[in-house]
């Protein structure tokens, strides 16, 4: 009998052991994960305006596959189908107000998932920002007014959202230019929050953007908390190139996704001398992967 209880104690102390080792191995291999946040403003199937909706659709899927953890954010424009893209509202996230030039903007956030990659879809939504049926224009073509606080609340709404999740992304990868302050906030307002402190930002340059100008006091309203108006300066001319400048001046890195792109613009990443994706490597996703990890790592060169 006292052999049985002996047996058994010894198979359970093993038993615990192996599985606390497990526990650990797996909390372990968990935390190993290289978390990536990619910040766009489309996305397929949900928004497909440009080249932008497919290659976020597709990098993000690449990058899981290669062991990545993956959170995508994007706003809730009034033309995605909810009932057809199954979103609902995240209670717990919801509820925010993102502050624009004095005035509180309540901020919902829904999610969707794309069953095939197993990956969440987190959707910014805001009744007088993002319920209109257009995306950046009107029914005649007019560039909308308020696209400057559009932008801010989206770049200001995203990273709110990211620490609400209480997720600490490696990697932040913004699509286009209605991302490009969240380089700037990251690098200033959130530079020493939890959140984002050790974050590394890339920015990806595409040529499909407007013609138009922004508001002319864009870059005062985009100003957060513990900024100035020189973190924004680079943003003062409110055109589309400007938005490419003052990304790349606070990214740690660039990725240039068009061939044809404005001539001022790549002469300022190239005289930032700041780690490069050509735009010649973007079309094979693990190149994406051999320059996340190498900013990960800070062995930052260019690879162009």
């Amino acid at each position: 009998m006292l052999a049985i209880l002996i047996n058994s104690i010894i198979m359970l102390t093993f038993a615990a052991h192996y599985l606390l080792f497990n526990l650990i191995f797996s909390y372990h291999m968990e935390m190993a994960k290289t978390k990536l946040l990619i910040v766009t403003h489309e996305m397929s199937p949900f928004l497909e305006l440009t080249k932008i909706s497919e290659i976020t659709r597709q990098l993000p899927q690449a990058m899981q596959e290669k062991g990545f953890e993956i959170r995508i954010l994007m706003p809730k424009f009034g033309n995605i189908n909810e009932r057809r893209n199954r979103l609902h509202e995240v209670i717990r996230l919801s509820g925010m107000n993102i502050i624009i030039d004095d005035n509180d903007n309540p901020l919902i956030i829904k999610v969707a998932s794309i069953p095939a990659a197993r990956m969440q879809v987190y959707f910014l939504d805001n009744e007088e920002y993002f319920q209109r049926k257009q995306v950046f224009r009107d029914a005649s073509g007019k560039f909308f007014d308020d696209n400057d606080e559009r932008t801010i609340f989206f770049c200001k709404g995203a990273l709110e959202t990211v620490k609400k999740l209480g997720w600490a992304p490696d990697i932040v990868h913004c699509h286009g230019w209605m991302s490009a302050l969240v380089p700037a906030y990251i690098k200033t307002t959130y530079k020493n929050d939890p959140t984002f402190k050790n974050s590394k930002v890339v920015y990806s340059i595409y040529e499909d953007g407007f013609t138009e100008n922004l508001n002319t006091k864009f870059a005062t309203k985009a100003v957060m908390a513990n900024m100035t108006e020189e973190d924004t300066k680079a943003f003062a001319a409110a055109d589309c190139n400007s938005m490419h400048i003052g990304a790349v001046t606070h990214a740690d890195a660039v990725v240039l996704a068009d061939e044809n792109l404005d001539s001022a613009v790549l002469k300022f990443v190239k005289d930032s001398n700041k780690p490069t994706l050509a735009f010649n490597l973007t079309d094979n996703f693990e190149n994406f992967y051999t320059f996340y990890e190498e900013i990960s790592n800070d062995e930052l060169v260019s690879v162009a």
